[in-house]
């Protein structure tokens, strides 16, 4: 050891006497390995840690298909393909639902979900205090039981271990708590905190409509996936000759429950690690730059100890010693840097990315840190070392004092630096250019209502005490009668799912099709009470709106919105004519409802999505089944001229004075709810932007290095050229033509690049082209203006340079 150690004293000395070189590279080293520290932590920990359940790999999620729609199960296609199939383990069902939970505090609801008893085991998940679902709960009648998540146990009941075994009403009904699952069952697929056994009556069982069931299985040992969907395959073929109303052209397909879990994040997130790594790359090319430069005045310096008998490999090992000593040093602050980096990713990114809170500098990160540091050190240092090392003693003796003999216009390896510099920021410009416009586009995008001064919540009825679809109308009734009479409300009406919250749907056939489920246009459905639209603002088009005398007992009607009226009736008018959905007639006939207005489209599944085929039943006329389909739980929109904040207070107050067992959740306004909305982009945005920022100072200072370096190699060729007659004008000329041409080629070759990688954010954009023309005309012009100014700088130094001080010096 005793050599490598004398190696890194030298280089600490070496590099003492060059403190501000080495403080620049250890502070950009710094900035840029935390910076990618910080993203890969959150790349592991939502793409790539590991699941904390057993043999996680082996989960799949099973949906149904049809028309080319990934759809649930319903509960009977669910039992029969569990007794048929033979490749799961376990074949478990589940389905989110929201619960009111009373006790000596004010009443919450708390999202949960219903589950088939075998669920934790499918899971591999066992209760950190009492006990699991037994079989025979999960059983009509038998169901009243319930297991806490930690997080619900710690804030609800204190982390108190005598809750198990204690009676707490959801609902309204009491239900037994038997058990509180670990602090690490909180990868919840419905962001659950609490659940009960699914227990399905036999008439649920036999219902092969209805698709609501999410379902998941565990592989058996030894079955493939390919096997297993090829078994699903044949039973899916099977429901449809079984139950060809309800099955026709239905699919089974399977997905990796990790997969499934962050699908929608992997782009995104592959994006910023890679755009932090180039900006990594740039900070390396500059530090080679700055190295070589250094290895250049040095060079007498190592002449003679090549003279005294240093080897070139003892050269070559010296200088990369100092390159890791530097590369130490920088990923050590940068790691300092990370944790700060991702607290701060994990404080201020988007609530719904998942296991975002779990993003840490672990061992694996730590392992990528250190071996990202390593590689930097060899990176920037190697060319450098081999420059250094490469050199003859009597070619450097021999040029006496000077620092170096060749032109900056000679060196071809700081140049192809700068070029890659220039043409990698190119490339994040571009990149980060495209998301800003597409975020623009996106922040321009009309909701198709004005969610300004427009406050929204949710309300959900227990079973016990309204049993009835009278008393829960009757019940929503009053309360749409107290949010009106609150003092500041303007308007308020009830609607099953506002916009931005999702929903559920149907399949409806318009009056002149086949009355089968091929004919069926999946649509988006809403019961609303007569005032939602006005509330809401959303515009009529044609036809007329809900009114009071369409209650229960009247003409069925419905409201439709533009793209469904161009799917269901195309080149005709869609007021007066009739529909087929939801509820049968009577005999079983179909139920038609009469379509009497059109309203404009509503993104109500986000800005970036396009509107979906979308229809309005008047709440009082909403089929009975519908108040099980959307558990007796309908949104409140409350619109107030004044502060909305000001009216959350008075809200709750209202829904108390109707039920005090009734909380209010989900309150927020509609303001903030688009916002949210747009979070993930933004999120992306802010982070490519700052990137592609940074891109451009560090491509600029390698310009500016560059051009600078080779001006102080040509003093003396620029003292004979004036001297000659050469004016301040051609001098300046000369030396900004050559950061000039660098910056052309790196621009050529970062358009490439631009061309080539922009195609990989396309699933991020909206409404922009992934080589939409303005932004790659943009991004160029920026580069070239700054290229340009960084060169200008030395250039005027070099114009201004004294022939008699610059033939002195020779």
């Amino acid at each position: 050891m005793e050599s490598p150690l004398r190696s890194i004293r030298l280089a600490v000395r070496s590099l003492r006497r060059s403190p501000a070189l080495t403080a620049s590279v250890v502070l950009t080293l710094a900035l840029c390995i935390g910076a990618t520290t910080a993203i890969f932590s959150v790349v592991y920990a939502v793409l790539f840690r590991p699941l904390p359940f057993r043999d996680p790999g082996k989960i799949q999620v099973v949906f149904t298909t049809w028309k080319d729609l990934t759809s649930s199960f319903s509960v009977g296609n669910w039992a029969d393909v569990k007794r048929q199939q033979r490749s799961f383990e376990y074949f478990v069902p589940a389905h989110g639902e929201s619960f009111n939970l009373a006790g000596a505090d004010a009443p919450e609801n708390v999202d949960g979900a219903r589950v088939g008893a075998d669920y934790f085991a499918m899971l591999g998940v066992h209760p950190a205090l009492g006990r699991d679902f037994l079989a025979e709960e999960d059983a009509p009648g038998r169901g009243e039981v319930v297991l806490l998540s930690d997080g619900l146990w710690r804030r609800r009941f204190g982390a108190d271990p005598s809750v198990v075994g204690r009676e707490v009403r959801l609902d309204g009904r009491p239900h037994r708590v038997v058990g509180v699952m670990p602090a690490t069952m909180k990868y919840a697929v419905f962001d659950e905190e609490l659940w009960v056994p699914a227990a399905f009556s036999a008439e649920r069982l036999a219902m092969h409509d209805e698709h609501y069931l999410a379902v998941f299985g565990r592989l058996r040992p030894g079955v493939t996936v390919a096997q297993a969907e090829a078994e699903l395959q044949g039973l899916a073929r099977w429901l449809q000759t079984a139950y060809p109303k309800e099955n026709r052209d239905r699919g089974i397909i399977t997905a990796s429950f990790m997969e499934e879990l962050v699908e929608d994040y992997r782009p995104r997130l592959f994006v910023l690690l890679g755009a932090v790594g180039f900006v990594l790359l740039i900070a390396c090319a500059n530090i080679a730059n700055l190295l070589l430069a250094r290895g250049a005045a040095r060079s007498r310096e190592m002449a003679i100890r090549a003279a005294i008998g240093a080897g070139r490999g003892h050269l070559l090992r010296q200088a990369l010693t100092e390159s890791l000593v530097l590369a130490a040093a920088g990923g050590l602050l940068g790691l300092l840097a990370g944790y700060w980096g991702v607290s701060l990713l994990a404080a201020y990114g988007p609530a719904d990315v998942p296991r975002l809170a779990d993003a840490r500098v672990d061992g694996p990160v730590l392992a990528f840190a250190f071996a990202l540091t390593v590689l930097c050190g060899l990176v920037f240092g190697l060319a450098p070392a081999l420059r250094t090392a490469g050199r003859m003693p009597h070619e450097a003796l021999k040029e006496g004092g000077r620092s170096g003999s060749r032109s900056g216009s000679r060196d071809r390896l700081r140049n192809v630096l700068v070029v890659g510099e220039i043409a990698v920021a190119l490339v994040l410009l571009t990149g980060a250019g495209l998301l800003i416009r597409s975020a623009i586009a996106l922040n321009d995008v009309d909701p198709g209502f004005d969610p300004r001064g427009l406050v929204a919540g949710r309300v959900s009825l227990p079973a016990a005490g309204y049993e009835t679809p009278d008393q829960v109308t009757r019940a929503f009734e009053r309360i749409e009668e107290r949010l009106q009479a609150v003092p500041g409300a303007a308007a308020a009406a009830l609607v099953s799912t506002a916009p931005l919250e999702g929903g559920g749907s149907n399949g409806l056939v318009p009056e002149g099709r086949p009355l089968d489920i091929s004919s069926a246009i999946n649509s988006q459905r809403r019961l609303v009470t007569p005032g939602y639209f006005a509330t809401m603002r959303i515009r009529l088009v044609r036809g007329r709106t809900f009114t009071v005398d369409d209650r229960r007992g009247a003409p069925l009607v419905m409201v439709i919105n533009e793209t469904l009226a161009r799917e269901a009736f195309p080149g005709q008018d869609p007021v007066g004519k009739r529909v087929a959905c939801c509820e049968p007639g009577p005999d079983g006939s179909p139920n038609w409802k009469e379509v009497v207005g059109v309203v404009r489209d509503v993104r109500a599944q986000g800005l970036d999505e396009a509107p979906v085929p979308e229809f309005y039943l008047p709440m009082v006329q909403a089929p009975a089944a519908a108040w099980t389909w959307d558990d007796r739980t309908m949104s409140v929109a409350v619109r107030t001229q004044g502060d909305p904040a000001a009216l959350m207070a008075p809200l709750r107050r209202a829904i108390a004075d109707v039920d005090p067992a009734l909380p209010l959740y989900q309150l927020g306004t509609m303001d903030g709810r688009v916002v949210d909305s747009m979070a993930q982009a933004r999120f992306s945005t802010t982070l490519l932007t700052a990137f592609g920022a940074i891109a451009l100072i560090l491509a600029a200072i390698g310009v500016y290095g560059v051009i600078s370096y080779g001006v102080t190699q040509r003093t003396q060729e620029i003292g004979i050229r004036m001297a000659l007659g050469a004016r301040h004008a051609d001098v300046l000329g000369m030396v900004v033509r050559h950061g000039a041409a660098l910056a052309a080629i790196g621009l050529v070759v970062g358009l490439a690049g631009a061309l080539a990688l922009s195609r990989l954010i396309g699933s991020l954009l909206f409404h922009v082209s992934p080589t939409d023309p303005p932004t790659f005309a943009a991004g160029t012009a920026v580069l070239t203006t700054v290229a340009v100014l960084a060169a200008v700088l030395p250039a005027r130094r070099a114009a201004q340079t004294d022939p008699m001080v610059a033939l002195r010096n020779d």
